[in-house]
């Protein structure tokens, strides 16, 4: 009998009678001894080898057709909130994450679509140590390279270089899974998620891709795209991850809807499954679809604010998660473009408006995880001038959007919704028992006019979380107070 922990994955290769077999299908069921059964598709890793992952999600005997394990509680000291709380899932009025055991969580996501084809593991280390101190929690990745006319040396080191996950995905279709590939990116997730990072998996890009040279998306055979989104459950969904099926396109192509379906068919998990748009389109592709968990907006690179995007989806019905899934990449094509504390306000802006699924940031030249300053061959439009992805690792934008994720962490922030109603701000969101957020661009003081904000209060600066002010309002209506002139963020919290 072997020991693990909830929410860790464990590997188990298969023989012939381990599994269900149907046609190409594999399956293993997992009982727990309190009569719980989780079934979880297995994956093909080359020659005659088939695997199962597996995450028990509580602790006693889980047993299997081959064997058995005992599984442990998470230990009071466990640091990532994944295996101490478990995996994301929907909350129960579907605006936001939550862990499995119901802890209220805000997605703080980066955007690094081409690392799983360029980057080294030496590399992600690094990535994910910034990443994981700045408060991040998420990373946006495309899992293979998608565009069809995209060439360059089949290495990670050299310019213009690139993996490959399908040998012909050139030719549009996704048949011949290079297995190496998908191995080498098993190391690569494996660091993010040890840094508390989920990563948000795209199958095939729909939109503009890596360098705009035809994306497979959009070509390749629904039932191939289905059968790529099970192979990503499979291999993948044994620990935290978002599926992204539809990628920067308008959500009605085909492979979309097949995709979401698939995934919604075979997790046993439940994790969020959702859809990235282009910007020229009305995001609400599927809104009644039973896998459909959110919806991501995407306002362009023009360097504008645009959180009106995020509330009009918001108001769409029946209810799905939102948030924008693209703002402008920090220094996109020019220095200055959406620079420095451009992108907190654009991250509280879009949480405030709706988007209370989270907040997701971008920056020029990480996104290509372009190899150095000099390295030739991408679209100026998306390039930060002087910078390789190391370089835009460091740019000064993603540290605010890291902070708000350290400025919500621990508050009541299931279900929160925007809220006017109760001060005078123009972007306010309400939570549980009275739970009240601010965020004012310049400050000053918050005039209040209902008597269920709470009188506690403590006032912080977004750009570094530090705490200006606190204290307890003397009568209801009594103003909180600030002098103006700085960006805050109001906290009024009834346990305070």
């Amino acid at each position: 009998m072997s020991i693990s922990s909830v929410w860790r994955e464990i590997e188990l290769r298969l023989t012939g009678e381990d599994a269900d077999s149907h046609g190409t299908e594999v399956w293993v069921d997992f009982e727990h001894e309190s009569g719980r059964r989780l079934r979880r598709p297995a994956f093909w890793d080359g020659g005659h080898s088939w695997r199962v992952r597996f995450a028990p999600p509580e602790a006693g005997r889980w047993r299997w057709k081959s064997g058995e394990f005992e599984v442990r509680p998470a230990g009071a000291d466990e640091p990532n909130p994944f295996y101490r709380h478990g995996f994301w899932r929907m909350s129960p009025g579907r605006r936001s994450l939550v862990h499995a055991d119901g802890t209220p969580a805000i997605l703080v996501a980066d955007t690094a679509w081409a690392l799983p084809w360029r980057a080294t593991p030496e590399q992600v280390r690094e990535y994910a140590a910034d990443r994981q101190a700045k408060g991040f929690n998420a990373v946006l990745l495309m899992t293979v390279q998608p565009d069809m006319h995209a060439v360059g040396p089949r290495d990670r080191t050299q310019d213009e270089g690139f993996d490959v996950g399908f040998e012909d995905l050139a030719d549009g279709h996704l048949n011949q899974l290079n297995v190496e590939y998908f191995q080498y990116l098993d190391v690569l997730l494996d660091i993010l998620v040890e840094h508390g990072l989920a990563p948000v998996l795209q199958p095939v890009f729909q939109g503009f891709g890596w360098k705009g040279l035809d994306v497979a998306g959009t070509v390749v055979p629904p039932a191939e795209y289905a059968a790529y989104c099970r192979y990503l459950v499979a291999r993948y969904g044994a620990r935290p991850a978002i599926y992204l099926v539809g990628g920067d396109g308008s959500g009605d192509e085909p492979q979309t809807a097949t995709g979401g379906a698939e995934v919604h068919a075979v997790d046993c998990y439940g994790q969020p499954t959702g859809i990235h748009y282009r910007p020229h389109i009305r995001a609400n592709a599927h809104q009644d679809a039973d896998w459909l968990d959110f919806q991501w907006c995407q306002t362009g690179h023009t360097g504008e604010h645009v959180p009106e995007r995020v509330a009009d989806m918001w108001r769409n019905e029946p209810v799905k998660a939102v948030a924008n899934g693209e703002p402008t990449y920090e220094h996109t094509g020019r220095t200055g473009v959406a620079e420095g504390w451009w992108q907190g306000h654009e991250a509280w802006s879009n949480l405030c408006a709706g988007g209370t699924m989270g907040v997701v940031y971008g920056a020029g030249s990480l996104w290509q995880w372009r190899l150095h300053p000099e390295e030739p061959g991408h679209s100026e439009f998306f390039l930060a001038p002087g910078a390789g992805w190391r370089e835009a690792v460091g740019f000064e934008g993603s540290t605010y959007v890291g902070m708000l994720g350290k400025i919500v962490a621990g508050l009541p922030t299931t279900d929160m919704v925007p809220d006017w109603t109760r001060v005078i701000s123009g972007r306010a969101l309400s939570g549980a028992d009275g739970m009240l957020i601010v965020y004012r661009e310049n400050g000053g003081p918050v005039m209040v006019f209902d008597d269920t904000v709470p009188l506690a209060y403590t006032v912080v600066d977004p750009r570094d979380g530090s705490i200006v002010a606190s204290g307890k309002r003397d009568t209801w209506n009594a103003p909180i107070p600030d002098p103006g002139g700085s960006p805050r963020v109001y906290l009024c919290l009834p346990d305070l």
